[in-house]
């Protein structure tokens, strides 16, 4: 099935000015951090709205054979937690192309008493744990990976207190992966962070959830957090927010197509970073109004002015950028991204590529992208199994004629109704 999929084509068909409703699924990001920690807790939570989708779906699927209770009720997840000690599975966890997952579960799995095996597709194979192995080391974790990627085999004795410094980090998720693991170390865990951080939006979402769930985190300098041992998050009722990375591609389609856009479930003062994308659609001429649980997004961007954007807040939206660059008259650089060619496919090089299939000049660079738009026309996408490359170009089809979308099933990684909101436009 999953071979016929990717050689599927999607037409995406252009309208005109939009006034269009849509609504979004719960987060991704927010989603896989209350399920870690509601399998971590004493007692049982109820997660309301969270994402229903083949990442989350691998995570929760995993968590089950380490001992937690997890069952959809309705349009929520009931789960019972371990109580912080994982069981030992037979077999191996197969973790799909869920990094964050693999990435989270590593020192989830340090906490148990046994051998655990994790591996995924042949991508997750070649995404890096390198740096947290490391830092998992320095707590008392040994553990076995192939060049500093996946398959990891941790044989885990339980996690003694310590300081686990990671340096230069190329993802956020090592620093939430240890933290959210931390309370039920032996003693009490500092992670300490030198050089260059990426993403730390993040890393504050996770502080919150932890937080959200009775476990404190302290921030003794800007990069370094303590988490006293002791603690255990206790299970409750948790909402998830709409996702704020789904929500950008509608906010793009006003920008693209005029008219407006309103965007339910979504919040301008939650947890996710990426709701600073509004920012960028600001400065570029677009206006944005926001209630209690929507916002709304009125095109079209008027700036041609060359603009610079440092993304290294929220990596995920520079596919969305990218596409509304193409469409922009002037220069859009975009920097501090590197870490975007370890994503579900190396995401600035797919987009050099694709780019320049709709008539954008584009620079790739080794931390980000030069691009002049103005001009674009239709084109077959290729979107290397990657979901936001997907949902970007979709989106840059409603703007001009002759857009196909390759493999167009590849966004039930993270939106799975995606395509039934593009046709309510």
């Amino acid at each position: 099935m999953k071979g016929n999929m990717a050689m599927e084509e999607r037409k995406v068909r252009p309208r005109g000015p939009l006034r269009g409703v849509v609504r979004v699924p719960g987060s991704k990001s927010h989603t896989q951090r209350a399920l870690i920690v509601a399998s971590l807790a004493d007692g049982e939570s109820r997660i309301e709205h969270p994402l229903f989708s083949e990442d989350t779906r691998l995570l929760a699927a995993a968590l089950r054979r380490l001992g937690a209770e997890i069952v959809e009720e309705g349009s929520g997840l009931r789960v019972r937690g371990c109580g912080g000690v994982p069981a030992v599975p037979e077999g191996e966890i197969f973790l799909g192309n869920n990094g964050t997952a693999m990435r989270f579960l590593l020192s989830v799995v340090s906490l148990g008493r046994g051998k655990y095996r994790l591996t995924g597709d042949a991508r997750l194979c070649e995404r890096p744990v390198g740096g947290l192995a490391d830092a998992l080391g320095r707590l008392g974790v040994t553990m076995e990976d192939r060049n500093g990627c996946p398959p990891v085999v941790v044989h885990a004795a339980g996690m003694r207190g310590g300081v686990a410094e990671l340096a230069d980090i190329r993802s956020s998720q090592f620093v939430s992966s240890l933290l959210l693991a931390a309370p039920y170390a032996a003693g009490d865990v500092v992670v300490a962070l030198r050089g260059s951080t990426v993403s730390e939006p993040y890393i504050d979402m996770t502080v919150r959830v932890m937080a959200d769930f009775g476990v404190s985190v302290l921030r003794e300098e800007t990069n370094r957090y303590r988490v006293p041992a002791g603690q255990r998050y206790r299970g409750r009722g948790y909402r998830i927010e709409g996702d704020a990375s789904s929500a950008s591609y509608f906010f793009l389609a006003a920008a693209l197509c005029g008219g407006s856009v309103r965007v339910l479930n979504v919040r301008r003062n939650g947890l996710q970073g990426d709701i600073r994308f509004l920012d960028i659609l600001e400065s570029l001429g677009c206006r944005v109004r926001a209630g209690e649980d929507w916002i709304e997004v009125e095109g079209a961007p008027r700036d041609g002015a060359e603009r610079s954007f440092d993304m290294g807040g929220m990596p995920d939206m520079v596919p969305t950028l990218a596409v509304l660059a193409a469409f922009r008259p002037g220069r859009t650089i975009v920097s501090r991204v590197p870490h975007l060619r370890l994503k579900e496919s190396d995401r600035l090089s797919a987009l050099a590529v694709e780019l320049r299939k709709i008539g954008a000049g584009v620079v790739e660079k080794e931390d980000g992208l030069t691009i002049d738009g103005g001009n674009p026309h239709g084109a077959t996408i290729e979107t290397y199994r990657d979901h936001r490359i997907a949902m970007s170009f979709a989106v840059a089809g409603l703007a001009v004629p002759g857009m196909k979308i390759s493999d167009p099933a590849c966004v039930t990684k993270s939106f799975p109704t995606f395509w039934e909101e593009i046709e309510r436009l």
